[in-house]
């Protein structure tokens, strides 16, 4: 299996940032803890753009990655951001070198 790297820009709409650190500290801890396959998953807030925050994550496969968007933490963190997020880009990658 390749493994999976997966780097998510998500943008919050101005005045729509309260709750969203916790959100996804909550979210960070719980995919660490209950998926299986996370090899990574970093939370990085853009230095250039207060509302913008960057995911890091590698999964060990593609199957994995689809399993941790279907569980109750990532769901009740998709519902809890529902119309706060201005923008979100998903780029999946395979590591080469």
């Amino acid at each position: 299996m390749k493994k999976v790297v997966l780097i998510a820009t998500l943008v919050v709409k101005d005045g729509n940032n309260e709750g969203v650190l916790e959100a996804l500290t909550a979210l960070h801890k719980a995919t660490h803890q209950e998926d299986k396959g996370c090899l990574q998953y970093d939370v990085h807030k853009d230095n250039e753009s207060e509302n913008t925050y960057v995911f890091v994550e590698t999964w060990e496969s593609e199957a994995l990655l689809a399993e941790h968007m279907e569980k109750a933490h990532f769901t009740a963190y998709k519902a809890f951001m529902g119309d706060k997020v201005e923008r979100l880009s998903l780029q999946k990658l395979t590591k080469i070198l």
